[in-house]
């Protein structure tokens, strides 16, 4: 098929500020991993937005005020359009975080689902309603258009019910509060990615460490999600990078009780001045902190507290799915900081060294996809992963 021909798989990964994207060809069998171009507005509603694709750095570029997702979006599918030779899209898969207990399976958008999915904004207020915008305004610019919505909490489908139980009224689960997780395209990438690596060590007792600006794990065994640290929302678990993760919740009784803070106030607090940023003042990104720690001033002592915090938080909830687990054959690290950040890793594993886990420096240095040593109880690999692929791969199953 010529490129002017080409059919042509359009992947949204839509945020507050920002859409990433990536483009496939469904015309290839199998569909390659490697997308033949991807790239990110970001900025979106502020003052400097700007837009950056493959091979090409970030440049400045100006929205529409009045309707700057519209105006984003416009931009990705011109820029997709041209650099493509004249590419049909026949499809776009959006990466949706939340599908509540009902959406299980990627499925067809229509006015019906994007109903539906506006009832879980409040679950997933980061990324539920941007995504939907995405879905409303090319439903609306191209009805013709096939939309596949892929949902983050779709992998955690099989965890068992204890797993998914929180411990409240029972009413509240009748009314789908439960512990749902999250990264599940992520996860679902490992599913198919770690037995070629692995073989089937990758089918046992499996710990993968999805560690971005959201961070979660997931434990895995026989290849499906058996307990998660992410649960009713994406706040919970891990420190991250603004969200605070798991917290007392008689801290945010505290907070809205004494310190008279409104519920607006508290989300806010949670999901954007907490975690990394929160406790470090300076930043939400583990590669500024770093840097910082050899200071003597009090910047340096808290980006070391915010980096000594956010590592024992890993190692703890690593040190309890090993308990669900019954012992750990596998562990994986993920996304950017897991994938990038050998220090990261080499703190988390150095907690971890009960477990006979050991590091080779330079397979670690090296960002290698082995990084433990011959020796180590344990694997511990790195792992890239490819969410879009696997939304991809969803659409070009509903073209069929």
């Amino acid at each position: 098929m010529t490129s002017s021909h080409r059919q042509l798989i359009l992947v949204l990964n839509c945020g507050s500020s920002s859409i990433k994207f990536a483009v496939f060809d469904a015309g290839q069998r199998p569909l390659q991993r490697k997308p033949l171009w991807n790239g990110k507005v970001q900025g979106i509603g502020g003052p400097r937005p700007d837009f950056g694709e493959t091979g090409v750095p970030p440049f400045a570029i100006e929205l529409d005020s009045q309707a700057p997702y519209l105006s984003a979006l416009q931009l990705i599918r011109e820029r997709v359009l041209a650099r493509l030779d004249g590419g049909q899209v026949v499809a776009i898969a959006h990466r949706v975080v939340h599908g509540g207990n009902q959406y299980f399976e990627p499925v067809r958008v229509d006015a019906q689902v994007i109903l539906d999915l506006k009832n879980l904004i409040p679950l997933a207020p980061l990324h539920q309603p941007f995504a939907i915008e995405a879905m409303e305004i090319l439903l609306r610019e191209r009805p013709e258009l096939l939309q596949v919505a892929c949902f983050d909490t779709a992998f955690h489908h099989t965890l068992p019910k204890v797993e998914k139980m929180l411990p409240l009224p029972h009413a509240a689960w009748e009314r789908g509060l439960r512990r749902y997780g999250f990264h599940g395209l992520s996860y679902e990438y490992m599913a198919q990615a770690l037995p070629e690596r692995h073989g089937d060590l990758a089918r046992g007792r499996v710990i993968v460490a999805h560690l971005g600006s959201g961070a979660s794990l997931c434990a895995m065994q026989g290849l499906q999600s058996v307990a998660t640290t992410m649960g009713f929302s994406a706040l919970d678990g891990l420190m991250m990078g603004t969200r605070s993760g798991a917290l007392d919740p008689g801290a945010v009784i505290y907070l809205m009780e004494i310190e008279k803070l409104s519920l607006e106030q508290v989300g806010h607090t949670l999901y954007h001045e907490s975690g990394l940023l929160g406790v470090s003042g300076t930043s939400s990104e583990p590669r500024v902190l770093l840097p910082l720690e050899g200071g003597s001033d009090e910047q340096a002592e808290r980006a070391r507290d915010a980096l000594a915090l956010y590592v024992r938080r890993i190692v703890r909830e690593i040190g309890a799915l090993v308990a669900v687990l019954g012992g750990l054959d596998l562990l994986v690290f993920t996304a950017g900081v897991g994938e990038h950040s050998a220090e990261i890793r080499s703190r988390v594993c150095a907690d971890l060294a009960y477990l006979g886990m050991g590091l080779s420096p330079q397979a670690n240095a090296d960002n290698a996809a082995v990084i433990s040593t011959p020796g180590s109880a344990v694997t511990v690999g790195v792992e890239p992963t490819n969410e879009e692929w696997i939304a991809a791969s969803h659409a070009l199953l509903q073209l069929k």
